[in-house]
This record gives structure tokens, sequence and C-alpha cells, in this order.
């Protein structure tokens, strides 16, 4: 399970000293503590899927705060957050190819009967399920709409 690779990393990277990798991880498995305490309430228990969904989370912080670092011109900061972006991804399922995203898409687009660029919406709430945690959703959401607008 993702969950004990994850705690087993955290181990390693204390005994090898690897405050990055330390850092990141810790902070990863705090942000899984407080959704397992999220889902006790509704019942339910931490899955891989559910862990995924967390990961892609924090990607997505850090991927802002690189925009936002680098803007800012804190190249020392961006680069940390980097490091700590390479940490998180190495826990991601592997990444689909465009190509094979496209055919995803392809495939949702006619099994939803959408034609327009106003069906995007109906094509993401099928899509996503799909592809969630193998693909990006900022680039998921611009393949739709430019299959839709062509």
């Amino acid at each position: 399970m993702l969950l004990e690779k994850l705690n087993e990393d955290y181990k390693e990277a204390v005994r090898n000293k690897d405050e990055t990798k330390r850092n990141t991880i810790n902070l990863l498995l705090s942000a899984l503590k407080y959704r397992q305490i999220e889902l006790r309430a509704s019942g339910k228990e931490l899955t891989d899927e559910e862990i995924i969904g967390v990961i892609s989370k924090e990607i997505k912080k850090r991927k802002e705060a690189i925009e936002l670092y680098e803007k800012g011109n804190r190249q020392d900061l961006a680069e940390k957050e980097k490091r700590e972006l390479e940490i998180l991804e190495s826990y991601m399922p592997k990444q689909l190819s465009e190509e094979e995203l496209l055919k995803i898409i392809d495939e949702t687009i006619k099994s939803v009967g959408a034609s327009s660029p106003s069906d995007v919406g109906k094509v993401m709430k099928e899509l996503m399920p799909k592809v969630k945690g193998k693909a990006d959703g900022s680039l998921v959401k611009s393949l739709v709409e430019k299959r839709l607008a062509s």
C-alpha cells in the first residue's frame, strides 16, 4: 500500500539525513492524516486512490508556489519547491502520454454526445474519474476545450 511506502521512505530519509525528502514526506503524511480524519467522519477508510488525490493537491500547491516564486525573482525558494515537487511526483502513478489522453478524451466526447465548447463540463465530469492521478487536470481541460472547439 502507498501509505506503507511513504512511511518507509520517511524512515529512510531520516536515517539518511535527507532533510528535503523528510520534510516533504512529513508534510504529505500530515495532509493524509487530515484526509483520513475527514473520511472516518463519513465511515470510509483511506485508500490508495484517496492518497493519490491528496498527493495531486500537494503537487498543485508546489506548482503554484514555483510560479509565484519565479515571478517574485526568488530562485532559491523556487528550487526548493521544485525538489519537493520531484519527490511528490515519484509517488504518483505513471502519467498518461498526450496521445493516450487524447484517445480517452475522444472516446468520452463520443460517449456523452458532446459537440460544442459549452459541453466541456459534461465531458470533464465523465472524464476526470478515468484519468485522476494519471494526468494534470488543467492539461486535460485545455485538451478537451481544443477538441470541442474544432
